[in-house]
């Protein structure tokens, strides 16, 4: 494949797919340096693994897989070496979304993901996004009867924490 038609593919993917890819994003990384350090790392596997794209699977599914994979390995990356973590100061946001009033049961379901363990928290995604439970185990590696129950228990969880929020979920 040639450079410029990887680079073609790229940002095609790039431009079609950059609201999934941002919400892997958020769901992993909490601050806008930690946001564009994860958005770089994902763009860059994404860019590399659009040879061993075959095209057996849809390329939203291939791209989540990335993003999922990369996200968990940069969060565990990055507790190891939390203490040597600097700020960028004058670093450009990326992945700012509009300038639309933010809705605070989305603030409050994206705080409540960042605590789920890294499966149910890309199983929730997935979910949130209207994978099949077939495609979800198809992704994660995991038996489609487990997908279920992990998903009743994160349900269950949420509407639990959610009976605590002001506005109710």
């Amino acid at each position: 494949m040639k450079e410029s038609e990887q680079r073609d593919i790229f940002n095609e993917w790039l431009n079609g797919y950059r609201a999934l890819l941002f919400k892997v994003i958020r769901a992993y990384a909490s601050t806008e340096e930690d946001q564009n350090d994860l958005f770089q790392e994902v763009c860059m596997q994404m860019y590399r693994s659009i040879p061993n794209f075959k095209g057996s699977s849809a390329v939203s599914t291939w791209l989540y897989r990335i993003a999922l994979n990369t996200a968990i390995k940069w969060s565990t990356r990055e507790r190891k070496h939390v203490d040597s973590h600097t700020e960028v100061g004058n670093m450009v946001n990326i992945l700012k979304s509009n300038d639309e009033p933010k809705d605070e049961r989305i603030s409050w379901l994206y705080d409540q993901i960042k605590q789920l363990n890294q499966i149910d928290r890309s199983l929730t995604l997935l979910l949130l996004d209207g994978y099949s439970y077939k495609e979800m185990s198809d992704m994660m590696g995991i038996s489609e009867s487990n997908i279920g129950v992990k998903i009743h228990r994160i349900k269950k969880h949420l509407v639990n924490n959610s009976k605590q929020y002001e506005y109710g979920v």
